[in-house]
């Protein structure tokens, strides 16, 4: 008897053989965990800063003018170099007003003739008169052309002085230590012609005046704060401030409120707040702007954790840990400043205990399994802030709150 084999029973039968010939191939196995580095929070004494921004501004800016009309004769000082009280800038043209001078003092000492001669008369008609050789009328007549002589003397040498004032303002110097700025009128100019004329202006950058405003809330704040330690307005002078550029990150200068303004700005809503920057080295420029912050009184024990660790999402900032079951976790903190090291404070959402990671960690997401190692110390954000080591290396400063690390992206 002949079997026929239909093509279909053939081609199951095959399906079926190529199944059980995949069920004896060995298994994949499943890829590694991705490694994450870790670190708990550092445990520090942080001084909390009230940021602001201000500007500094020269405490004396004068113009240099010519207060007499002449020639400008000379220019002696080098366009921007700084300069001493007293040092010789300008020089305008002196003979007129040393003729002038010389003419008062002729006519004083012509005065001063005339007034011997006049009190030689009086003395001779008291002498006079005494005997009774002359009569009252002559002694009176003589002592007042004495006394006429007299005033005129004091007339002429007031003229002197005139004089002598007006050679004096031919030669412009320096009222103070300063900065010369570049003259405004060339040596063979006439200054002085209608009213003064402007030469150059000085600027005294050293010491300096930095001003910056507190909004009202931050004042009421401030406030609050010093009634609860029992300050008053008066200890608020001398308070140190410390200052930097613009363009840099740290906070190099110090300077000491030496002013407080008495009233808040009704148009601003801010306080005006002046302090005295020695600014010996000349770092800081009139109109510089600056980044202040002003140290609070007694430091408080913080948590900190690496800036670059926190994400930003919407429902706040935020931190990836991972637990004890080797899963990523996403911890909703609330943040406070950044210190100068970079570290953020972290006000609430962690205990100290926490495995945060740190750096990148290419597949850490919310619920995903990683192996977690240390973190060297410069991944953990501060010496001694690796894991296992909270205690942290020391006090910090923190400065303002800054925006979000560039390696979490905001989600």
């Amino acid at each position: 008897m002949t079997w026929k084999v239909r093509p279909i029973a053939l081609l199951a039968f095959a399906a079926i053989a190529g199944l059980l010939a995949g069920c004896n191939e060995p298994k994949t196995k499943a890829p590694p965990p991705p490694v994450v580095f870790t670190a708990k929070p550092v445990s520090q004494t942080v001084t909390q800063y009230i940021p602001a921004t201000g500007q500094a501004f020269a405490i004396q800016q004068v113009n240099l003018v010519a207060r007499v009309q002449g020639y400008l004769t000379s220019i002696n000082y080098v366009d921007g170099a700084a300069v001493k009280k007293g040092q010789l800038l300008f020089v305008i043209e002196q003979p007129p007003y040393q003729i002038s001078l010389e003419l008062a003092q002729a006519a004083l000492a012509q005065q001063q003739a005339q007034l011997k001669n006049a009190q030689i008369e009086l003395n001779r008609q008291q002498q006079l008169y005494v005997k009774q050789a002359a009569s009252q009328a002559a002694r009176d007549d003589a002592e007042t052309k004495r006394d006429a002589a007299q005033a005129a003397v004091e007339q002429a040498a007031a003229q002197v002085k005139q004089a002598q004032l007006n050679l004096s303002y031919t030669e412009v110097r320096a009222p103070f230590d300063g900065i010369v700025t570049n003259h405004q009128v060339d040596v063979g100019a006439m200054v002085g012609v209608g009213g003064p004329t402007t030469l150059a202006t000085i600027v005294q950058s050293a010491p300096l005046y930095v001003q910056f405003s507190l909004d009202e809330q931050l004042v009421q704040h401030i406030r609050d704060m010093m009634r609860e330690r029992g300050m008053t307005r008066g200890k608020t002078d001398g308070a140190v401030v410390e200052m930097g550029l613009a363009v840099g990150k740290d906070f190099p200068y110090r300077a000491k409120i030496d002013y407080v303004s008495p009233s808040i700005d009704p148009n601003t809503g801010t306080l005006l707040v002046r302090a005295l920057a020695p600014n010996s080295q000349g770092a800081i420029l009139p109109g510089n702007f600056l980044r202040i912050r002003i140290p609070l009184p007694d430091p408080k024990k913080g948590l900190l954790v690496p800036d670059s660790a926190l994400g930003a999402s919407q429902g706040g900032r935020y931190v990836l840990l991972v637990n004890d079951k080797g899963l990523v976790e996403e911890r909703h903190v609330e943040v406070g400043q950044v210190t100068d090291s970079g570290l953020r404070v972290i006000l609430s959402g962690l205990t100290g205990d926490e495995q945060v990671i740190v750096g990148q960690a290419q597949g850490a997401v919310p619920g995903a399994r990683v192996q977690a190692e240390p973190a060297p110390a410069a991944k953990a954000g501060a010496p001694g802030a690796a894991a296992g080591n909270p205690a942290g290396a020391g006090p910090a400063s923190a400065s303002p709150p800054g925006e979000p690390a560039d390696g979490k992206a905001a989600r």
